[in-house]
């Protein structure tokens, strides 16, 4: 993947001891999980608005996008509009301490996680999904999983190359039209991002739906520097989001995201929110 500079030098994590942090992020919407009580009290006097809750996850055990920390600002930002807590941390034991408190898990770019989290903190994310919560994968939170079965499995394929941030034609695949990530934009419409190729198509796997396709012809699939290192696009085929219902979570995929210029626009701010208030409902279809 490749580096970019980024617009929002901010890094985000969760500490008891750092008040001085604690206040700098409050102050620009950002809440940190391991806040203690005092965070617990916030969270409670958001009342009734408060329909749920997101657990960002922006930790990586591979390449880091440069990006990251901005697009983890930008989803604590959405949650007036999904009028759910969004507590961001990139730090693994908090997946053991906190996860059972949210509904939903986003994965922010989290690449090779079987590197970050330990055996039973991976285990903890897998019985918590089964047992019903939901995953949000954003871009790279499908590099280099193949080691983590289960979480390969459930994403349906790995990272193979990418493109520049280019525009590109964008498909809405009939049978998902009316998907809240999606509805209301039509059958194609143009859109620009860094594209990804997979290793496989998900298309026909049992428990998924591909809900956006994305058109090779429109734009160039491989950039130069995977077009030298054996990189390859995936053809008429090529899915850049998805969800997978199977194992009685829900999950919900995208390519976008590598940076926030792919998703501060009208359909990728409706694209992430609804995908975190489909993950968020009970069970799996």
């Amino acid at each position: 993947m490749k580096l970019m500079n980024s617009k929002f030098p901010i890094h985000l994590f969760a500490s008891r001891t750092l008040c001085s942090l604690a206040l700098v992020l409050s102050l620009i919407g950002i809440t940190c999980p391991s806040m203690g009580h005092e965070h617990e009290k916030k969270t409670s006097d958001r009342g009734a608005k408060n329909t749920g809750s997101v657990l960002v996850f922006a930790g990586t055990g591979w390449y880091r996008h440069p990006e990251t920390a901005a697009v983890s600002g930008w989803l604590a930002r959405l949650s007036d509009e999904l009028e759910m807590q969004v507590d961001v941390t990139e730090t693994p034991k908090d997946i053991l301490a906190l996860l059972d408190r949210y509904d939903v898990l986003v994965l922010n770019n989290s690449n090779k996680l079987v590197d970050l989290l330990d055996e039973k903190q991976r285990k903890k994310i897998e019985d918590w999904y089964n047992a019903g919560g939901g995953i949000v994968a954003i871009h790279a939170a499908l590099v280099k999983q193949t080691d983590w079965e289960w979480f390969s499995k459930l994403g349906g394929c790995d990272f193979d190359s990418d493109s520049e941030f280019l525009e590109a034609r964008v498909l809405v695949d009939p049978a998902a039209k009316d998907h809240p990530t999606v509805k209301g934009f039509g059958e194609e419409f143009l859109y620009s991002a860094d594209w990804t190729n997979h290793t496989e198509s998900v298309t026909g796997k049992p428990g998924f739906q591909v809900l956006l396709r994305v058109d090779e012809s429109t734009f160039e699939p491989v950039r130069e520097y995977f077009q030298t290192r054996g990189g390859k696009p995936m053809g008429e085929d090529h899915p850049v989001a998805w969800t997978n219902t199977l194992n009685g979570g829900r999950f919900f995929y995208t390519e976008l995201g590598h940076d926030v210029r792919s998703l501060e626009t009208p359909f990728g701010r409706q694209h992430i929110i609804e995908a975190i208030k489909w993950a968020a409902e009970d069970g799996g279809e």
